[in-house]
């Protein structure tokens, strides 16, 4: 009996498990059974929820890539200088007196032996008309003394007498043409004066300054490198300056003269170079950041700064073979104007990735070169976007036609 009692429940349980799942699964608000997740795909057909199909390429990357340059690489070396005339000089009396003429303008070119500035000579032109006096005196003294001894009627000692007074007249006349000469004063060399610190009728000590004449073309540059660059330099390198009054402008010039001493107090070499000053276009005392060239490599690969990845102690660039990403470490040279100099790891034909290494996680992927600024040639629209109508360029992201094209590949034609 008890055996037939323990059936009854066992079939009374199952029958309530029953009844509670189907009403869970087929009662009054079940969600009908989704038959077609077990349907099988149809041939060709993307798999469920837009995942890649096995063994399926990865999408091109768009990135921006630029050919290898080829140019001229130079070894330089930095320093700042300042600009000095030429010849340069301040005009000053060597007579105490008062100005009595101009004859120049301020800020004008004069020519060697010009006059410049005419002095009061009135006192000294007087003594030289003394002395010349004197000596017509004397020479007419020393004649007659002369034609006395010949006709043997004069003295020896007369003679000498007449010839001592009349040396010693011509010496008088010439100390007073001398200082006559020294009132007026003469530009020394081809330049530019400067402005006068005086006006006319100024009273003018001996050494008092009138104005400053500066020769400013060519112009002399003067700077300082370390010592340890001495076995490097040497007469007749070029230089670049460049200076802040006219930025993206450079004046070439070469090394005059290298000063024999080295400054013990900076370890430097003081180096003087001279700049050509076409037009007056510098000045002296303007300051500027001189580049020496030490060496020249002809034929050195160029690559922009941006295509340089660095890695550890290593740098790296990201070429382009066939249409896919090579990460290639090189080494690196001289860097200017935004270009980097690659001493090894590339050759002349490569083409780098200047922009998009973030989207490159693994080598070999393959890329898509883009113009700058991102936006990718034309090409088919991607699945399930609407096909432009026939005729229509494709849009670009600014919504205007694209007019872009692809590159070459690499090896064919760039």
């Amino acid at each position: 009996m008890r055996h037939k009692v323990a059936i009854a429940a066992s079939i009374l349980l199952a029958a309530a498990g029953g009844g509670a799942w189907w009403w869970y699964n087929m009662g009054p608000g079940a969600k009908p059974p989704d038959f077609t997740a077990s349907a099988p795909a149809k041939p060709g057909a993307p798999p469920p929820g837009g995942a890649a199909k096995p063994g399926t390429p990865p999408p091109a990357v768009g990135v921006e890539a630029v050919k290898v340059t080829i140019g001229t690489a130079r070894q330089s070396v930095l320093a700042v200088g300042t600009f000095r005339s030429n010849e340069a000089v301040m005009v000053r009396p060597e007579l105490a007196s008062r100005v009595k003429e101009f004859n120049f303008r301020e800020g004008e070119k004069v020519t060697k032996g010009q006059v410049l500035v005419r002095l009061d000579a009135t006192l000294d032109e007087a003594a030289l008309a003394q002395a010349e006096a004197s000596l017509a005196l004397s020479r007419a003294n020393f004649e007659r003394a002369t034609s006395l001894v010949a006709r043997q009627a004069g003295t020896e000692k007369a003679v000498d007498e007449a010839r001592a007074a009349l040396r010693r007249d011509e010496a008088a006349v010439q100390l007073a043409k001398a200082r006559v000469e020294k009132y007026t004063l003469i530009a020394p060399f081809d330049g530019v004066v400067g402005l006068r610190r005086v006006s006319v009728g100024s009273y003018l000590v001996a050494g008092a300054d009138v104005v400053n004449l500066e020769q400013i073309d060519p112009l002399k540059v003067d700077f300082r490198i370390p010592e340890s660059f001495l076995p490097a330099v040497r007469v007749g390198q070029p230089i670049a300056v460049t200076v802040d009054a006219f930025a993206g402008r450079e004046f070439p010039g070469k090394v005059y003269a290298i000063d024999p001493l080295v400054d013990e107090a900076g370890r430097s070499i003081v180096i003087r170079a001279i700049v050509d000053n076409p037009g007056d276009t510098l000045r002296p005392g303007v300051f500027g950041r001189v580049a020496v060239t030490l060496a020249t490599r002809e034929n050195a690969m160029f690559v922009p700064e941006q295509a340089i990845v660095p890695v550890g102690d290593r740098v790296q660039v990201y070429r382009v073979v066939d249409g896919k990403s090579v990460p290639t470490f090189v080494r690196a040279g001289q860097r200017e104007k935004g270009q980097v100099e690659i001493v090894e790891g590339l050759t002349p034909n490569d083409m780098v990735i200047t922009a998009g290494h973030l989207k490159l996680p693994r080598p070999g992927m393959p890329v898509t070169i883009v113009p700058p600024g991102g936006q990718r040639p034309p090409g088919p629209p991607p699945a399930g976007a609407p096909k432009p109508a026939s005729g229509a360029s494709a849009p670009t992201p600014g919504g205007a036609p694209s007019t872009a094209t692809t590159p070459n590949p690499p090896g064919k034609g760039g």
